[in-house]
């Protein structure tokens, strides 16, 4: 008899544990997404703005900015996420130390920017880079013997300087790239294109002085915008906060902890970045 009541109250504890786990799982609450460090792969961040997206209990999404920017193809594949995102929930950026660039790219989209009034923003423009070692290797006698399918296969290669021609045509993808970049800020920010142009030449800002043009919208630290997501989601002053984390691959996090080796990503491409040297 005894036994039978003991897994008896068991059983209830196990419910009610249930009935309590299920009940916090749906209770609303806002995400918390981090974009730090350069960006040069937008797989992880899209893949937490789409969780972000698909879970019913979460009504509003900050995502924290630390980013000096970086490639174009991964910052707009993290533009158009958070842009679907904000179609059916408000998105709120928060900027830390630095957004700029593809840092400011990405934050763009959102519903409300949010910076500290000295944030290192803007830096609005498009970089490609060559290296020449062409007269160091003639120097030292070493010859490259390139067999290519066209006279532009190699135009960034380091063993040749770049032709006039070739010159021309990078000039030409940076200014399409640098006009993507404008377009994509004037959609959603208060400000025309020809006048962003005016301040669009690579140059940074403080978050004071970027509110001022209209490329951030209020000031203030990651629990104001936190506290504003709860406004824009219609949500209670002591609404959770949930921060949804990439899920790194095992080999790449043992690498990582226990040997203290990087996996780097390519750096070859075209990007919003703001250089540092």
């Amino acid at each position: 008899m005894l036994k039978k009541i003991l897994i008896g109250l068991v059983g209830v504890f196990i419910a009610f544990y249930i009935i309590s786990s299920l009940k916090e799982a749906s209770k609303s609450k806002v995400a918390l997404i981090r974009v730090n460090d350069t960006i040069m792969d937008h797989m992880e961040t899209v893949s937490n703005i789409a969780q972000a997206e698909k879970d019913d209990s979460i009504k509003a999404v900050v995502i924290a900015v630390d980013s000096p920017g970086g490639a174009v193809g991964a910052s707009q594949e993290i533009y158009r996420a958070i842009e679907k995102l904000r179609e059916k929930k408000p998105v709120v950026v928060s900027m830390g130390n630095v957004a700029a660039s593809g840092g400011y790219y990405i934050s763009a989209p959102a519903n409300v920017i949010y910076a500290n009034p000295g944030t290192i923003t803007g830096s609005i423009g498009v970089i490609i880079q060559q290296v020449d070692i062409s007269e160091i290797l003639n120097k030292i006698g070493v010859k490259v013997n390139t067999v290519k399918s066209g006279e532009n296969k190699d135009i960034l290669y380091p063993t040749k300087p770049l032709t006039p021609e070739q010159r021309q045509i990078l000039e030409k993808t940076v200014m399409d790239v640098y006009d993507q970049f404008l377009d994509a800020i004037v959609k959603y920010r208060p400000i025309k294109k020809e006048v962003l142009k005016t301040y669009a030449d690579g140059r940074v800002f403080s978050g004071r002085e970027a509110q001022k043009i209209g490329l951030v919208d209020k000031l203030g630290n990651i629990q104001d915008a936190v506290k504003e997501a709860r406004k824009l989601g219609k949500l209670p002053e002591d609404a959770p906060v949930v921060e949804i984390k990439p899920q790194k691959p095992l080999l790449e996090e043992l690498l990582k902890s226990k040997l203290g080796v990087s996996i780097e990503k390519p750096k070859t491409g075209i990007y919003y970045l703001m250089t540092f040297w």
